[in-house]
């Protein structure tokens, strides 16, 4: 008589066990299928296929700027103080939201060392119960451009060169000889401010001018700045280079370090308010990125407070997504020719770094429910069902809110392509310069004589020292010095450029 075959019995994956994919338990993660001990290794063997195709996709494309960065979840409480200007719920009093934030360097790619000299990118994502926030900043207050039309261009010549693949200051001096306004932000950058000691340690800033907008469609023009708890600390040149000997991952390091032990960094949110009418009051144009705006006071919007580490590095920190285009009700962009631009291309980039549907991530998705007719694409985790997918419609009405509607613009004039009237492009470069202690101006000195001794055209270099002098007559004189460049030429070239 003939015996049945036994039939084997599978269990369940044991809890940790490892599996494919698809949840099936994988039986050897040693060694390949093959055909017999000598042959090739078969194409069948799935488990060896996914492993190789998932590791051929583990990176999506780089970001062009902030390439490296960290990150942290935290929450952010509202004084309720602006909540006369705004109708953004995140502002209203007491209300608690969660927040991860993305700090980073700017130029230099994704493994490159955290003591180089670079601004430092402050991105704050906000979950408000209305929608996503993202309040995407920098360290420094201002700018090295005010144009969008200009990045493109500013970013390739802070790269590396296309020829070499070496960051080359006879490139980027050559650039911004024809960019006089970038004289106050190369003035930041080449102080100690340029390289923050670590992440806790330093201010944020949202450079931008935006609007708030109240319940009646009122605005007014606002500037974010995030004030460390912590207190502000930076690096010389000199101590970054012994710091970067040890260690060029410090300021993560520092960063989640803090978190694990529970010394949770704060930073206080305040903000500058200027009405419509007073934008006229000033000699230079407020919704310019490389101006601050002195004088002007500020009002405490609230604390964050930074609690939590990534889990996950990749799908948190490396996924997330910010893009000045995340917006709510009651915050809107101003007229700044930068932010227009930047609205645009931060939320064009994520949808080609990260995927169509970079949204759903779970770093990315906000806390409310999403309803839209967006459909399909790559990656797509979203649950929308039936078979009306547009709008109007009167069997799956989707209402619109008009008490959310823009706030509108009284508009004059004609199309053009042309700078701004009030550029006044020295001046806050020279308060600044002014503002710094001996020992850091000397620092200042000494950083840029250091790169700009590199750059080979004489037109080049003169046309920078003139910036500076135009900012400060002492400021350009000692680069001046330290360059052995022709004083007398340097005031020549300066007499020649307008503010």
């Amino acid at each position: 008589m003939l015996l049945a075959a036994a039939i084997p019995v599978y269990a369940a994956p044991a809890a940790g066990a490892l599996t494919k994919d698809n949840g099936a338990p994988v039986g050897d993660n040693q060694n390949s299928q093959t055909a017999g001990p000598d042959g090739p290794v078969l194409l069948q063997d799935v488990h060896l296929i996914q492993k190789l195709q998932r590791f051929d996709r583990e990176r999506v494309p780089e970001r062009v700027v902030h390439a490296r960065g960290s990150g942290a979840h935290g929450k952010f409480v509202a004084t309720g103080e602006l909540s006369r200007y705004s109708r953004a719920k995140v502002f209203a009093s007491g209300a608690d939201t969660p927040v991860f934030v993305r700090f980073s360097t700017v130029i230099h790619g994704n493994h490159s060392p955290e003591t180089l000299r670079d601004p430092r990118g402050f991105a704050t994502k906000f979950y408000t119960a209305e929608g996503n926030w993202d309040l995407v900043g920098n360290n420094l207050p201002v700018f090295f451009i005010r144009d969008a039309m200009k990045f493109p261009d500013m970013v390739h010549s802070l790269k590396p060169a296309p020829d070499s693949n070496l960051q080359d200051p006879n490139r980027f001096f050559d650039f911004f000889s024809h960019v006089p306004e970038a004289t106050h932000m190369l003035t930041r950058v080449y102080s100690d401010y340029g390289i923050p000691a670590n992440y806790r340690q330093m201010d944020g800033n949202g450079v931008h001018a935006y609007k708030l907008v109240d319940q009646d469609g009122n605005y007014v023009y606002a500037k974010f700045r995030w004030d460390s708890r912590q207190g502000e600390a930076n690096l010389s040149a000199a101590e970054a280079s012994k710091l970067q000997a040890n260690d060029f991952n410090h300021a993560s390091r520092d960063l989640i370090a803090a978190i694990d032990r529970g010394q949770y960094p704060q930073w206080d949110l305040y903000v500058q308010i200027l009405k419509p009418e007073q934008l006229d009051d000033f000699d230079f144009d407020p919704l310019d990125a490389t101006k601050v705006w002195p004088g002007v006071p500020e009002v405490k919007a609230g604390t964050m407070t930074l609690n939590r580490n990534p889990k996950n590095v990749f799908q948190e920190t490396e996924q997330s997504a910010f893009a000045p285009a995340n917006l709510v009700p009651g915050i809107e962009p101003s007229e700044d020719r930068l932010l227009q631009g930047r609205v645009f291309s931060y939320s064009d980039t994520q949808l080609y770094r990260v995927g169509t549907n970079v949204m759903q991530l779970p770093i990315n998705a906000p806390k409310n429910t999403v309803v839209s007719n967006n459909q399909d694409g790559t990656l797509n985790a979203g649950a929308r069902t039936g078979s009306v997918n547009y709008e109007p419609s009167r069997s799956e009405p989707k209402p619109e809110q008009a008490g959310q509607r823009a706030s509108a613009l009284p508009l004059k004039g004609s199309t053009q392509q042309a700078r701004i009237a009030k550029t006044l492009n020295f001046r806050q470069a020279g308060e600044f310069y002014r503002s710094l202690p001996p020992a850091q101006r000397n620092n200042l000195i000494a950083n840029l004589a250091g790169d700009l001794g590199q750059v080979r055209s004489d037109e080049v270099r003169y046309t920078m020292l003139a910036h500076f002098y135009k900012a400060d007559p002492e400021y350009g004189e000692r680069i001046a010095r330290a360059l052995n460049a022709d004083r007398a030429k340097v005031e020549r070239t300066a007499a020649g450029i307008r503010e």
